[in-house]
């Protein structure tokens, strides 16, 4: 067990961090996806996908919930004329959060990190059609969970990418870009910032610029670089290479 509670197979909380779907992923919900992470700990790990968008718009929402009576009545802050409205997991879809600019705060309200809040009921959205919420927001239909371990195991068989949220594409309404993007800031950063351990080895991934896909390097001395097309090449300690089919 390490000093901030962690047990050896993790050795830092990924809270406030994007997951980004390697491009080999191909399997629903998660194909193309950036996660939002909101909770990373020994018991499990909470985020939302923050690029997939859902049919119903958000003036659409608060009308079903009898928040307002008709879209004419929403007064929504100018900087937040557009609150997206994501399918943000496969977990209790028919549950709604808000995720929002730390400028608003309720009794319901959680700091997820400095510049960003959870609120999970009504009184945010009451809120916002009456332009006193939070200037910034995206609300999400569900929410992405995983049991104790499940997303280290998932990370150390490259399913995802992290590295730490940006703003402004935590809250864009180009969801449909939100991907490109989130890969062109790892880009931008040179590497993801996850790092793994167990009792045997470290590992850590970078952005391999030669090649186009992202490397592992282990402590045991192994490489392997997954290609943008999910095909990934090894190279082992001893030199010899492996590539996948």
């Amino acid at each position: 067990m390490s000093e901030d509670g962690f047990d050896d197979a993790l050795t830092t909380s990924l809270e406030g961090h994007f997951l980004i779907a390697m491009p080999g992923v191909d399997g629903e919900p998660f194909a193309r996806t950036v996660v939002y992470l909101c909770a990373h700990s020994p018991n499990g790990a909470m985020g939302f996908i923050i690029n997939k968008a859902q049919s119903t718009s958000f003036a659409e929402l608060l009308t079903q919930l009898g928040v307002v009576s008709s879209a004419s009545d929403i007064r929504l802050p100018r900087r937040g004329s557009e609150v997206s409205v994501c399918m943000g997991g496969p977990v209790e879809q028919g549950r709604g959060f808000v995720l929002h600019s730390a400028d608003y705060e309720s009794e319901s309200t959680v700091i997820v990190d400095k510049d960003i809040s959870l609120t999970p009921t009504t009184d945010i959205l009451r809120a916002l059609s009456q332009g006193i919420g939070p200037k910034t927001a995206i609300m999400a239909l569900g929410y992405s969970g995983w049991a104790p371990g499940q997303l280290e195991t998932e990370i150390a068989q490259n399913g995802w990418l992290t590295c730490k949220a940006d703003l402004s594409i935590v809250f864009g309404n180009d969801l449909d870009r939100k991907y490109d993007r989130a890969l062109a800031l790892l880009k931008a950063l040179g590497y993801s910032t996850v790092e793994f351990s167990s009792k045997s080895k470290t590992r850590e991934k970078v952005f391999d610029e030669e090649s186009g896909g992202f490397m592992t390097r282990g402590s045991d001395g192994m490489v392997e670089v997954t290609m943008p097309d999910g095909t990934f090449n090894r190279v082992n300690p001893d030199g010899t290479t492996d590539q996948s089919f």
